[in-house]
């Protein structure tokens, strides 16, 4: 069985909640998921990031649509990216796209 993962993500990359209200929001969701019939539980975790992280969403991911041009961004060059980023998060969001050169934003492009 596969697990379902919502993950709330802020629209300003460099802002996370206090702890405290970020304790709050999750208690509230807690009251608001009960688990499923059949015992299935639902696990809630607040988790905090020192650096600009890519929440990955995994198989989940269909393609990857450059702002710009429209073309589609190649998943591999994606998972590179991601790869190369793995320990020590992004200094930047900044990137060059492969599709059509152009300069843009990781939190500009169009996931699917």
């Amino acid at each position: 069985m596969s697990d379902d993962v919502l993950s709330v993500i802020p629209t300003d990359p460099h802002w996370q909640p206090e702890p405290a209200a970020a304790d709050r929001t999750a208690s509230i969701v807690e009251d608001l998921t009960p688990g499923l019939p059949g015992g299935a539980d639902v696990e809630i975790d607040v988790t905090w990031h020192d650096t600009l992280t890519v929440v990955d969403c995994g198989q989940n991911l269909q393609k990857i649509g450059c702002p710009h041009c429209g073309a589609s961004i190649d998943t591999e060059w994606w998972g590179d990216l991601l790869e190369a980023h793995c320990d020590d998060g992004f200094a930047t969001l900044a990137v060059v796209v492969p599709c059509c050169g152009t300069a843009t934003s990781l939190d500009a492009l169009d996931y699917d």
